[in-house]
C-alpha cells in the first residue's frame, strides 16, 4: 500500500518533465531560432523606446530573427549615448539558390542591407528591426567593441525629420518674425500710413469729378458727333455715286496719256532721223553751213580792201604793186 503514492508522485514527476521539456520545444521552434543561428549588433543613435527582447527581427516582412538583449552605450571620449541592440537571425527562412559565395550576412550587407526602427502597431506603439536594402546610403559602422557582426543602421524618415526640425533655430526664427512685427508695426503707425485714408479719399473725390467732367464733356458733344456722324454718311453717300464716274475719268486721262505719250515717242524718232549724221538733213545743213562759211571769208576779204582802198568802191580795186 506504501508504495503506490510513491509511484503516482514518480510518474506525476515524469510527465511534468515531459510536459516542460516539450513546452521548451514549442518555444524554440515558435521564436524561429533554428540550427543555423547567427548573432549580429546594430548601433542605433536615437531612442529604441518600444523595442524589447524578443522583438523580431524582419527581412522585407519576413521574420528572419529576434532581439537577444538591449545595452545603453556611453562613449567616454564624446560622451556620446548609443543603443547596442543584439538579435539572433535564423536561416531555416532564408533559402539560397545558386552556388554560395561567402557568408549570407555579409553578403546582403555589401549589397546594401540595412537595419532600421519601425512600428509593430499604431495603437501598442511596440518596436521592430527592420532589415531592408538601401544601396544608395553609405556603409557606416559603428566603432564599438563587440565579437558580433555588426549590421549598419540608418534612420527612419520619421527620424530624419524629428532631426530636421530638431535642426531649425526656432530661436532665431522667433527673432526675425519679432523684427518683421516691429517693423510692420512702423510702416503702419507712420505718418504717410496715417494719411493715406485721407489721400484716398481725396483721389477718390478728383476721379468722381473727372467722371462729372467727362459725363458733361459727352453730352456737350453728342449733338456735334451727331451732325458729324451725319455729315460723314452724307459724304460716304456721294462717294459711293462719284467714285464710278472718277473711276471712268481716270480710265479715259490714263488712255491720253498713253496716246501722248506714244505721239512723243514718234516726235523723238523722227528727231533722231534728222539729226542723223547719215540723213539728208544734216548733209544739207553741213552744205549750207560750209557756204556760210566761204561767203564769211568773201565778207572778211572785202571789208579789208575797204579798209585798205576806200576809193575801190568807186573806181574798182587796184592791182597789186
Amino acid at each position: 500500500m506504501t508504495e503506490k503514492p510513491h509511484t503516482v508522485a514518480i510518474g506525476a514527476f515524469i510527465i511534468g518533465a515531459l510536459l516542460i521539456a516539450l513546452s521548451t520545444v514549442v518555444f524554440v521552434v515558435g521564436s524561429g531560432i533554428g540550427s543555423d543561428r547567427r548573432s549580429v549588433v546594430m548601433v542605433f543613435d536615437g531612442s529604441v523606446k518600444g523595442l524589447s527582447v524578443g522583438a523580431p527581427v524582419a527581412l522585407r516582412g519576413v521574420q528572419v530573427g529576434q532581439v537577444t538583449n538591449i545595452e545603453l552605450v556611453l562613449q567616454s571620449e564624446t560622451t556620446e549615448l548609443i543603443m547596442l541592440v543584439e538579435a539572433e537571425l535564423a536561416g531555416k527562412n532564408v533559402r539560397r539558390s545558386g552556388d554560395a559565395r561567402g557568408d549570407l550576412i555579409e553578403e546582403l550587407i555589401a549589397r546594401g542591407m540595412r537595419a532600421q526602427l519601425n512600428l509593430q502597431s499604431l495603437l501598442t506603439g511596440l518596436l521592430y528591426v527592420q532589415l531592408d536594402f538601401h544601396p544608395e546610403s553609405p556603409l557606416e559602422l559603428a566603432d564599438i567593441d563587440s565579437p558580433h557582426l555588426q549590421i549598419p543602421t540608418i534612420p527612419t524618415e520619421l527620424q530624419r525629420l524629428t532631426r530636421q526640425i530638431e535642426s531649425v533655430d526656432l530661436a532665431g526664427m522667433a527673432i526675425n518674425v519679432e523684427a518683421i512685427v516691429n517693423s510692420l508695426n512702423e510702416v503702419i503707425g507712420s505718418e504717410e500710413v496715417r494719411n493715406l485714408p485721407a489721400r484716398l479719399e481725396r483721389a477718390a473725390a478728383s476721379v468722381t469729378g473727372l467722371s462729372d467732367q467727362l459725363q458733361q464733356q459727352l453730352a456737350t458733344l453728342g449733338p456735334s458727333m451727331e451732325r458729324l456722324l451725319d455729315s460723314a454718311t452724307v459724304t460716304a453717300e456721294k462717294a459711293s455715286v462719284e467714285l464710278p464716274r472718277l473711276s471712268s475719268l481716270a480710265g479715259d486721262s490714263v488712255t491720253r496719256v498713253e496716246e501722248a505719250m506714244i505721239a512723243f515717242e514718234r516726235a523723238m524718232l523722227e528727231i533722231d532721223e534728222l539729226v542723223s549724221p547719215d540723213s539728208a538733213t544734216t548733209y544739207q545743213l553741213n552744205r549750207a553751213l560750209e557756204e556760210l562759211a566761204r561767203a564769211g571769208r568773201a565778207l572778211q576779204l572785202l571789208a579789208r580792201t575797204l579798209e585798205e582802198q576806200p576809193e575801190a568802191l568807186i573806181r574798182g580795186k587796184s592791182g597789186e604793186p
